[in-house]
């Protein structure tokens, strides 16, 4: 009630030379960096295209005080972007700290950008340029997770395998068989390839449907956002589940257990 009875106090403008200080610094930039302003020009949205193409944009929320202290920077990195800055600095001292940003991204937006041409990516399904981990299809209900780290992509990144057990261990045995043959110098993709000695299921062979199955509870690929990541383990039923959906399920069986935070019962289909 005190805020609304004094609005007045709530939209004290900004400066005169805030704008004209703005302005000035917009113009040095160049206007065709620039991809939004808002009306009141307290956001400012930038652009820019690294060395492989590919377009990024960086979200600068202004203070009153700017130029004395540094704009928010808001960006879709996987790593923290911190900008150094002084009070005579301008916009064009964070594009600049940006682009370097970006190519110190480069090798791990090449790796993450092969794996998503030439694989099909289960999840995330619509994958942004700050995500690190990607779920990769293997074969029929087999996939593997994996977690790369933005500072060195080329090194052996975090695998999680997701399936039936008969299905995943050697799948794991080869990995970790083959650990030793990690090659930095080539790619990520080409490195699982190697060591876990199979072919992903290519986008140009395949379609999504012949290896993502829908869940055999809800009859969906999709609940809330998340794929099947729970397999039958016996090899002649093999249905995934939604993790979410069989501990649903297998809180209503009588002949269910559960131990901690790990509850036991029989597969809707087959009863194994």
């Amino acid at each position: 009630e005190i805020a609304l009875k004094n609005t007045q106090d709530l939209h004290i403008p900004r400066p005169p030379e805030y704008y004209s200080c703005l302005v000035r610094d917009l113009e040095i930039l160049g206007w065709n960096k620039v991809a939004y302003v808002d009306t009141g020009l307290t956001t400012v949205r930038l652009k820019a295209e690294d060395s492989c193409g590919r377009q990024h944009l960086i979200t600068l929320k202004l203070n009153a005080k700017y130029p004395t202290e540094p704009p928010d920077c808001l960006v879709d990195f996987p790593v923290p972007f911190a900008v150094s800055w002084m009070p005579q600095n301008s916009l064009i001292d964070i594009y600049n700290q940006f682009l370097a940003a970006l190519e110190s991204l480069k090798e791990f937006w090449d790796a993450l950008d092969e794996i998503d041409g030439k694989t099909w990516v289960l999840e995330p399904e619509n994958p942004t340029r700050g995500a690190t981990t990607r779920r990769i299809a293997i074969g029929n209900n087999v996939s593997v997770n994996v977690e790369v780290d933005p500072r060195h992509p080329n090194m052996l990144p975090e695998c999680y395998f997701l399936g039936a057990d008969h299905a995943v261990n050697p799948l794991r045995t080869k990995l970790n068989n083959n650990m030793h043959l990690w090659d930095p110098e080539i790619s990520l993709l080409q490195n699982l390839r190697e060591l876990l000695e199979i072919d992903f299921p290519s986008r140009a062979m395949l379609e999504k449907s012949d290896f993502a199955k829908d869940c055999g509870i809800c009859y969906a690929y999709r609940l809330d956002g998340s794929a099947p990541d729970q397999v039958c383990d016996d090899p002649r039923c093999g249905q995934p589940f939604h993790q979410a959906c069989l501990y649903e399920w297998l809180q209503g069986l009588p002949t269910s257990r559960q131990s901690f935070n790990v509850i036991f019962g029989e597969c809707p289909y087959c009863n194994k």
